[in-house]
C-alpha cells in the first residue's frame, strides 16, 4: 500500500486519519505497520463502504479538498471494492537507527551472517546476498537496472530482494539507487576479514 508524501506528512501530523482505495481484494491487514519515508504507519480498521455514503468529511480526512477529488484518484478505468482504511503515524523507521551503527559485536555479526546465509540458502538465485551487496558498495547510488546488468539478476526480483537487505539495516534505498549502510559496511570488512583467516 503506497501513500503519497502529501499524505504521509498528514498521517504524521494527524491531520489525515483515514485512506481509502478501490481494490479487487484487501492488501493490508489491520494492526499491520507499514515502512514508509516518513517511518511506520499502522493500519487501523479496514471496512467496506458505498461510492455514495463517503462523506466530505471522509474525503478531507484522507488528504483530499473534497468528495469529488478522493473519487477521481481510483482512476476512470478503476474496478473493485472501496476500502475505508483508518491510519496513523505509529514511530520513526527502527530500521535508521539500525543501519547507522558503526559498532558490530562479533555476536551481532555472526547473526547478520547466519540471516544472510538463510536467504541464499532459501533462494533459487543461490548466493546472492554476498555479490549483491558488494556490487551495491561498489557502485553507489546505481539504480536498480544497473545492478542488474552486474550481477545477471532481473531488476524487479533484485528490488524486491535489496529490500530484504534493507530490513536487515544493510542498505539504503535513495531518490535513485542504494547504498551500503555503515552498519553494512562494518558487516562486509568483518566478512572480508574472516575470509582472509580461513
Amino acid at each position: 500500500m503506497l501513500f503519497k508524501e502529501i499524505h504521509l506528512q498528514g498521517i504524521k501530523s494527524g491531520e489525515i486519519t483515514l485512506a481509502f482505495r478501490k481494490w479487487q481484494k484487501v492488501s493490508v491487514n489491520s494492526g499491520s505497520l507499514l515502512h514508509t519515508s516518513i517511518g511506520l504507519v499502522e493500519i487501523g480498521d479496514i471496512q467496506v463502504v458505498n461510492e455514495v455514503d463517503i462523506t466530505e468529511s471522509d474525503a478531507q480526512q484522507s488528504g483530499f479538498t473534497d468528495k469529488e477529488h478522493l473519487l477521481k484518484s481510483f482512476g476512470k478505468n478503476s474496478s473493485g471494492t472501496i476500502f475505508q482504511i483508518s491510519v496513523r503515524y505509529h514511530s520513526p523507521d527502527p530500521r535508521i537507527k539500525l543501519r547507522e551503527q558503526t559498532e558490530l559485536s562479533d555476536q551481532h555479526f555472526m547473526d547478520l551472517k547466519k540471516k544472510l546465509e538463510r536467504l541464499d540458502n532459501y533462494s533459487k538465485q543461490g548466493h546472492w546476498t554476498n555479490k549483491v551487496l558488494l556490487t551495491i558498495k561498489d557502485n553507489p547510488n546505481l539504480h536498480a537496472i544497473g545492478i542488474s546488468k552486474l550481477t545477471g539478476f532481473e531488476k524487479d526480483w533484485l528490488k524486491l530482494n535489496i529490500r530484504k537487505l534493507k530490513n536487515l539495516g544493510l542498505t539504503m534505498s535513495h531518490h535513485i539507487g542504494y547504498e551500503v549502510s555503515p552498519l553494512g559496511n562494518k558487516y562486509l570488512d568483518k566478512l572480508s576479514k574472516l575470509k582472509l583467516k580461513s
